[in-house]
């Protein structure tokens, strides 16, 4: 971060992230260079139901974003994502079929049949 940006500190009420998460995201940053890194999360219109998640591994946030530190770990979610977030739980699945990051909306009312996308 070389340019000094105005963004939000929030909390894990926003989003939580699982102690399994926290490790896998603290080995991708290792493995990748950037220790001091973030995992961005937005959420964009698409999929099967409507709308999906995004991640992205970025250097720090930008300006109007909030920023979570949680268990070592940084996650930044913009204003706009952030509205249906709320509450949510960022975990990391090890399943042979869907291994990587998983969020856990209790905001979702329905999801598409693989699971990629989600309606509010």
């Amino acid at each position: 971060m070389n340019k000094e940006v105005s963004f939000t500190r929030g909390s894990e009420k926003l989003c939580q992230i699982t102690e399994k998460a926290a490790l896998r995201l603290k080995e991708i940053l290792e493995q990748s260079g950037r220790q001091s890194g973030a995992l961005r999360i937005s959420v964009v219109g698409g999929g099967c139901a409507g709308l999906q998640y995004e991640m992205d591994i970025v250097d720090g946030p930008e300006a109007k974003d909030i920023l979570i530190d949680s268990k070592g770990v940084k996650l930044i979610v913009d204003p706009k994502s952030a509205l249906f977030l709320s509450g949510s739980i960022l975990d990391y699945s090890e399943d042979l079929l869907n291994q990587g990051f998983v969020v856990k909306n209790p905001n979702a009312v329905s999801h598409c049949s693989c699971g990629k996308s989600f309606a509010i």
